[in-house]
């Protein structure tokens, strides 16, 4: 582990120890890391629309609009493969919230949260990417039979 020395104005740094203890760290070194993280990710991902990334995209759709919900369907269908999970949940008598978990090439990733969330009706749209490395520790894919089809899956690792 590597030492470094910062500098902060008093006020900055009262902040940043009310921020500290809000968020339940042991001390400013676990805070200080976790916000490097943080914006070393924001930037990866800025940066690199050619990685990898597993991601959640959530949305709050008015499911009284006329042929939403299979509009937003086929869209996920034309993209399958980036589909992991989705979990659909009844917020009130006309608003629905999804959570889909997507894993793949990021650019793709984006380009179907961005037709997901462009549809007339959807509301409040939010994408979170995580960049990953494919097969990070491995030099090859496991197979298993699905409907038929041998099929493999990659190994993803979370970039730190």
């Amino acid at each position: 582990m590597e030492r470094i020395t910062v500098s902060l104005e008093a006020d900055l740094a009262a902040e940043f120890d009310q921020l500290i203890a809000a968020r339940g760290y042991k001390n400013r070194s676990e805070a200080v890391r976790d916000l490097l993280r943080s914006h070393l990710e924001a930037a990866r991902i800025a940066d690199n629309d050619a990685g990898y990334c597993v991601a959640n995209l959530s949305y709050v759709y008015n499911h009284h609009q006329r042929d939403l919900a299979e509009r937003l369907t086929e869209i996920q269908h034309g993209q399958h493969d980036l589909s992991v999970a989705t979990m659909h949940v009844h917020l009130d008598h006309e608003n629905c919230i999804e959570s889909v978990i997507l894993r793949g090439a990021m650019a793709a990733v984006r380009s179907l949260a961005d037709a997901i969330t462009a549809e007339s009706g959807v509301h409040h749209g939010q994408l979170n990417l995580v960049s990953v490395d494919i097969n990070a520790g491995h030099d090859h894919h496991h197979g298993y039979v699905s409907r038929g089809k041998v099929r493999s899956h990659l190994h993803l690792k979370p970039k730190v």
